[in-house]
């Protein structure tokens, strides 16, 4: 069960990742990101994203090697 959370934190974080380095724009024209938009800017937005796409995949992968 914890490879099933790996991969969808590892797909997420991805793709957050590829959003914020080709700049999609339904991406960021999506209501939740336009907050962020708003708030940080275009390039902050991008910046922030990117940063969340790496945590994300962060926790994967403490997700699969944390020790039960």
């Amino acid at each position: 069960m914890d490879t099933f959370y790996f991969v969808i934190l590892l797909l997420g974080g991805l793709f957050s990742i590829a959003g914020a380095v080709f700049d999609w724009d339904f991406f960021f024209n999506n209501s939740k990101a336009r907050v962020f938009v708003r708030l940080l800017g275009r390039t902050g937005a991008r910046i922030f994203y990117g940063i969340l796409g790496i945590a994300i995949i962060i926790i994967g992968i403490k997700v699969v090697s944390a020790p039960y």
